[in-house]
Order: C-alpha cells, then sequence, then structure tokens
C-alpha cells in the first residue's frame, strides 16, 4: 500500500497557457523510481500520458490549489503486504478468485471441514463430556471455531511455514488447534503430556518451534523449569484451564492466551475483515498446497534415535479419501475415540470419520468401559492392550459364574471356534504361506467336509448368540466394527472375538507412512494377516541381505511405496536416505510376507494379504502400542557384573521382559557375599540366579523409561548363528530359537 506525498509548484513550461491546462507530475517510488507519471487536465478533464494502476495509489491525496498552470510531485513509500496463506476450500470466500472458479477438490487437511459443513450442518461432529467446561459442536459449529481460532493465531503472529508445538491430549481443543495451525499454512508439532519434560524439550528445540499450545496449566508447570530458560517461546496458548492456575515467574514475558481469548481475537478480526475491503488489501493471499508440510510427528522411526517425520498435505488427504475401503462408515453413526490424538492411526481415522458425518465422543482410559455402556460405539479404534483387557474382564466374569452357567458358556464357545473355524475354511479364509495350490479334488472334500459340519454345529452357535453372545456384545458395548492398531492381536483373542460375532480388523502401519498402508476389509477378514494394501500403495518383500524381491509365501523385509510414504525426516538427510531409496520405497524395518495367490481350496480369498511378524530391527512395539527402543535398556543392564548377555523382548506384549545368559561365576560369589548359599556351594539354582537377576535389573535399569518384568535364564551364551560377523547379538533369530520358552514366560 502507499502513502504519497504531494509537493505542487507553478512551472510556466510545463504546459500552453492558451489552453489553460494544468500538468501534474507524480514520482511514485514505490513502483519506478526511474518514471514519473504526466497527467494533463482541463477543467473537470484529466488526461495521462501514461497508465497507473490507481489500487496502488489508494491513499494518495492530492490537493490543487487555485492558479494558472502548476506541477504536482507524488513521493509515495511501501508498506510491505503480510502474506495470508490459506487452506483453498476452507477460506474460499476469503481468496481472491480472479475471475476464475475455485475449485472444490481438497488441497489441504483443513478443507475437509467445508464440506462436511456443507452437508452434515447441524449435525453433532463431536462430544466432550470430561473436559471443563464440556463441549458438544455440531459440523457447522466446528467448522467455525476451526476458522477463528486460525485468525487468533494469524493475529498473535503465527506465520506459514513455521513450527508450533502442540503438547496435548486427546479433546475436541486439541483437534481445533491442530486444524487452526494447518489452516493457517503453519506446520505443528504434535506431542502428549505423558513424555518425558527432556523428550518435549528436544522434540520443541529440534523442530525449531518457536510458539507452544499446551493442554493446560498443570501441565505447563511441569515443563516451565526447563522450558523457559532452554527454549525460545514468542507465546504460550493454553487449550484448557486459566492462565491465573500457571506457576509465578515461570513465563518470563512471554505473552499467554487462553483458548476463549484465541476464538475471540479471530472471530473479531474476521467480522472486521469482511467489513473492510482496505483491511483485506492488506494482504497478499497464498493457498496451501498439496506438498507443504502438514505436521511433523516425532518416532523412534524404522532405525536409531527419534526422528520428525515430516508428513504433507498430500499424506494425509491420502488416508482421508481411502479409509474407507476399510469399511462402511455413514452419517449419524458414532466413533468413541480414546487413543492419543498425536497417535497417527488415531489421527488419521479421525479425519476421516469426520467427511463422513460420524459423531465422535472422547472418552477416556479411566471412563472407557462405562462409556461403552453408555454411549453405544459403532466403531472404536484402539490398540491391541485394550482388546486383550476386554477379553480378559469377560473371561473373568464368566469363570465367577456358577459352575452350571459357567459349563454352558464356555461349551458354547468351544462349538462357536469350531464352527467359524469351518466356516472360513469353505470360504476360502484360512491363510498359508504354501505358493502350491492343492488339487480340485482336495478342495472339494475339503468344502464339503467342512460346510456339512459347520450345517451342523450352525443351530447350536445361533442358540449361543442368541442366549450368550448378545449380552456379552451389549457388555461390551461395540456395535459395529473394532479396529485394532499398533501392533499384532493375539490369535486366540481374534477368534473369540470372531466366534461371539464381533468383527475386530486389524490393521497395518507406522507413523512414516501416515501411516494406514494395509487393513482388512469386511468381507476378507483374514484372521493372522493385516489385509490387503490400500488403494494406490504398493507393497514387495525383499531378502534382508541381497535386497531380492522375494515371492509370495517368502519371509523378508516389507517394503512400501505410494502416496502415504513420508516427505523425509526433518533435519536429517542420512536417515532419509537409509530409509527411503531413490524409487521412492520405504524401507519399513518389519518382517513379514505376502500370502500367495490361489484360485481353488480353503485359501483362494487370501491371496495378496500383508502378514507382519515382527520387527526387523530393535524397536518394540508393546501391546499398548508405545514404542521402546531396549538399546538403552540392555547396555543399563549390561553395567551389572551377573549379566553376561541380554535380549530386551515384549514385542505386542503387555511388558517386557528379558532373556539372558548370567555370568555364573560372578553370580556364585555375589550370592556367597551376600550369605544367600553356604561358602563352599558350587552352583546355584535357577530360582536363586534369576531372584539375584531380578535384583540386578532392578538396580541398574531404574532411570530408563521401561522395565523389565519376566525374565527368561538361558545357560549356552548367545554364538554362532546368534550372532552377527560384527558380534551383535541377532535379536530375531534368539526370540525364534526361545519362542516356547518365552511364549510360557508371558503366560
Amino acid at each position: 500500500m502507499l502513502g504519497a506525498l504531494i509537493k505542487i509548484s507553478s512551472s510556466p513550461s510545463c504546459c500552453s497557457s492558451s489552453e489553460n491546462r494544468k500538468a501534474i507530475m507524480l514520482s511514485p517510488v514505490c513502483l519506478d523510481k526511474s518514471r514519473s507519471f504526466q497527467f494533463l487536465f482541463s477543467g473537470s478533464k484529466l488526461q495521462c500520458s501514461k497508465t497507473l494502476d490507481i489500487k496502488q495509489l489508494s491513499s494518495a491525496k492530492f490537493r490543487v490549489s487555485r492558479g494558472s498552470k502548476f506541477r504536482v510531485f507524488c513521493d509515495s513509500k511501501t508498506q510491505e503486504l503480510q502474506i495470508r496463506r490459506c487452506s483453498p476450500l476452507l477460506e474460499k470466500a476469503s481468496l481472491p478468485s480472479n475471475g476464475a472458479p475455485l475449485s472444490d477438490e481438497w488441497k489441504a487437511v483443513p478443507d475437509i471441514w467445508r464440506s462436511s459443513a456443507e452437508k452434515y450442518g447441524d449435525q453433532v461432529a463431536l462430544v466432550d463430556p470430561y473436559h471443563d467446561p464440556p463441549s458438544t459442536l455440531t459440523y457447522k459449529q466446528l467448522e467455525q471455531e476451526i476458522l477463528d481460532f486460525a485468525e487468533g493465531l494469524r493475529v498473535i503472529g503465527v506465520k506459514p511455514e513455521e513450527k508450533y508445538a502442540l503438547f496435548a491430549d486427546n479433546s475436541c481443543r486439541w483437534l481445533v488447534a491442530d486444524q487452526g495451525i494447518m489452516a493457517t499454512g503453519a506446520i505443528n508439532v504434535v506431542r502428549g503430556s505423558r513424555s518425558a519434560v527432556k523428550e518435549l524439550l528436544h522434540i520443541y528445540n529440534h523442530s525449531e518451534s518457536v510458539g507452544l499450545l499446551i493442554d493446560n496449566p498443570e501441565f505447563f508447570n511441569r515443563l516451565a523449569g526447563k522450558f523457559c530458560s532452554n527454549a525460545s517461546m514468542r507465546f504460550i496458548v493454553l487449550l484448557w484451564g486459566e492462565k491465573s492456575r500457571l506457576a509465578n515467574n515461570e513465563t518470563l514475558g512471554v505473552p499467554v492466551f487462553s483458548y476463549k481469548e484465541m476464538v475471540k481475537l479471530g472471530r473479531e478480526n474476521r467480522a472486521a475483515l469482511i467489513d473492510s475491503l482496505d483491511a483485506r488489501k492488506g494482504y497478499r493471499y497464498e493457498v496451501i498446497g498439496s506438498d507443504d508440510i502438514a505436521t511433523l510427528v516425532y518416532t523412534s522411526g524404522t532405525t536409531g534415535n527419534p526422528k520428525g517425520v515430516m508428513l504433507s498435505h498430500k499424506n494425509l488427504l491420502h488416508q482421508i479419501e481411502n479409509l474407507g475401503v476399510l469399511g462402511p462408515a455413514k452419517a449419524g453413526d458414532r466413533f468413541l475415540s480414546m487413543l492419543p490424538t498425536w497417535h497417527t492411526y488415531e489421527r488419521a481415522c479421525e479425519y476421516f470419520i469426520f467427511t463422513r458425518g460420524i459423531e465422535q465422543v472422547y472418552t477416556t482410559v479411566r471412563t472407557l468401559k462405562d462409556d461403552l455402556r453408555n454411549y453405544k460405539p459403532d466403531y472404536m479404534i484402539s490398540v491391541p492392550l485394550v482388546y486383550e483387557t476386554l477379553y480378559s474382564g469377560i473371561q473373568k466374569q464368566i469363570s465367577s459364574s456358577p459352575n452350571a452357567i459357567k459349563l454352558i458358556v464356555f461349551s458354547f464357545i468351544r462349538i462357536s471356534l469350531a464352527y467359524t473355524e469351518l466356516k472360513r475354511i469353505y470360504e476360502g479364509l484360512c491363510l498359508t504361506r504354501n505358493p502350491e495350490e492343492p488339487s480340485h479334488i482336495v478342495s472339494m472334500f475339503d468344502y464339503l467336509w467342512s460346510k456339512t459340519i459347520a450345517t451342523i454345529l450352525c443351530p447350536l452357535h445361533v442358540l449361543a448368540t442368541k442366549f450368550v453372545y448378545k449380552k456379552i456384545r451389549s457388555a461390551i458395548g461395540i456395535q459395529k466394527t473394532a479396529k485394532s492398531g499398533g501392533g499384532s492381536l493375539p490369535t486366540h483373542i481374534e477368534k473369540f472375538y470372531e466366534a461371539i460375532g464381533l468383527e475386530v480388523q486389524n490393521g497395518y502401519g507406522l507413523t512414516e507412512t501416515s501411516p494406514c498402508i494395509a487393513g482388512r476389509r469386511p468381507y476378507y477378514n483374514v484372521l493372522g494377516s493385516v489385509g490387503h494394501p490400500i488403494p494406490l500403495t504398493e507393497f514387495k518383500v525383499v531378502d534382508s541381505e541381497t535386497g531380492e524381491i522375494l515371492p509370495p509365501g517368502s519371509k523378508g523385509i516389507i517394503k512400501v511405496r505410494g502416496p502415504p510414504v513420508m516427505k523425509g525426516y526433518y533435519k536429517n538427510p542420512l536417515a532419509t536416505r537409509q530409509a527411503l531409496d531413490e524409487y521412492g520405497w520405504l524401507n519399513t524395518g518389519d518382517i513379514g510376507w505376502i500370502a500367495p495367490h490361489h484360485s481353488v481350496g480353503r485359501s483362494r480369498r487370501c491371496g495378496g494379504v500383508i502378514v507382519f511378524e515382527g520387527r526387523a530391527k530393535d524397536t518394540i512395539v508393546l501391546s499398548s502400542g508405545e514404542n521402546v527402543e531396549p538399546l538403552e535398556i540392555e547396555e543399563a543392564a549390561l553395567r551389572s557384573t551377573l549379566i553376561q548377555q541380554i535380549v530386551v523382548i515384549g514385542q505386542d506384549q503387555r511388558r517386557l521382559g528379558a532373556v539372558i545368559v548370567p555370568n555364573k561365576d560372578e553370580a556364585l560369589l555375589a550370592a556367597k557375599e551376600a550369605s544367600v548359599v553356604d561358602a563352599d556351594a558350587v552352583d546355584l539354582s535357577k530360582e536363586q540366579i534369576s531372584s539375584m537377576l531380578h535384583e540386578e535389573l532392578r538396580k541398574w535399569t531404574y532411570e530408563c523409561s521401561f522395565q523389565i518384568g519376566p525374565i527368561l535364564v538361558v545357560d549356552e551364551p548367545f554364538t554362532s548363528g546368534l550372532l552377527t560377523p560384527t558380534m551383535k547379538i541377532r535379536r530375531d533369530q534368539v526370540v525364534a530359537q526361545y519362542k516356547e520358552e518365552i511364549a510360557n514366560l508371558y503366560k
């Protein structure tokens, strides 16, 4: 925008006195200092010897005094336009169209809110009953809340492409903040309140965040000591709670805004922009591109230390547009949300369900059982641990029943397990690694005998469904489908849920893949697998040593390529090159295989499903969905002179365990010194060694983030096939060798 200073001087030479014309010379500095523009006018008519864009001189004022001839000079100075980056469909009304109609296609994640507000308007979008105040928002209200919050962020100085830390737990305001940041073209860096302060500080500083949006005052007070002295914050936004509850003198002059203040600032500024054309002229409008980074999610990744995964709007939009293949979802259905929202599985699924007009209800681990009964959700997404806990609760309740009822219920369950097993055979949903097809005769016999016996058992299964399973499902509360991810669900639990008629569908993905890249379909719910790849996603399995592509049924390293694959690791090109090759294939770091295609037989409908068998690298994923890097724990434990070798285990389990080779000589010496055994003892029992090792683990690993539970003590050291050429322990081989013992360890 221009400001102008008018200088007027008489000049008889500038025009002809006989025509009584007046000349004005304008020298607009902002356009081109080398040019001047001559205006000639006679009476009320103004002529210009060169076209001038009047919009660029909107603040210039001309004062002409009486006289026959004069010259006017306009000296102008530039006021820089502010960049206003917008989500193109969400803020379609604010963007200049330049005569061309704007597309209704989603280009950025926040665009979904415009479409959903138009389709589902006054339907309830979300219910958040456990925060103060409790919140219920319709789709229209949610869209307006996001727009207001985004505008509030712009008012306090949020700029496109800058990073802002969003450290908060699952709530409606988390969602508004997440989408508000994205809608400004900025990048959010997400984490929850359970993370260690040291970890959060590392994430904040490594990501180069410049502002902090935090859950509540109590959470901030826990961070304040380290953050205020070791991090640079332009502002702090409290999503919940009052600013008065912040610890005194902890913010050190950093501006603090409450959620309500942000929304109010945004609402007022939006109204001012609508009312004032001049205010809108102060901006240069840009649209968010699909390839722009939307969020940074810190994860352990497939190798090494925590890394910041860069996910673009395109990555997340692929999830939103394609997760529908994993199951029908219709407007008015209810979804129970309990996972941390920064968990990419929960996050992507939430974005998806909001495009289908579904009502989302927030719950907590503490209130989950009550909310399942009270809200009776159609869908729930969770980690295996939750389904294991529900299963254990059901088993406990049945076991505590009178003997007659217990006998009847367990008999019904055994019958239904047999029925569903036979049903999978004749429906062709039995998983196999064998690439050779069975003969037509064998296939026909398989079909006939399984169908016949299943038909005999069917009336008993129907009876059990009516009088037993209906009550169990009612107690569980899930009406349609339960989704499981973040680890493998134990087979016996999957079979139990199948027997009682509750569909549990497993999926597969990583933070690096936005995350979902495979999932079981309702009509191809192949137990033991993670389902077929989602659309536009490619899989291959390669040999871990040679990189050679392996045929279906062969076990190797899973690689994936497609739209959901990340842009890379933030500020870590080396790790990016290690995980992503030049052709776009991501090394997942997981071991698995692709089911071979059969045209006949009990596996005829399983072809192409992905089977995940564990981590090729060191990261352990517990059934709670938590990622554990075992190296830290192992290194701490090896400080004990009683431990010769150790491998931490626990993939898909509730807690960590360990396989330990003890240093028997040191253990015996320590036992004698502690008077555990006589001075002339020559050996220790396994119970004595186990007890001493547990004490050593508590002593040396107490500072680690995770503690070891059950341990397996083995006599033979890890040698030959259990070690690499550089003498590193092959974790997967150790687990394979002691598979049965480990299984018994966790029983």
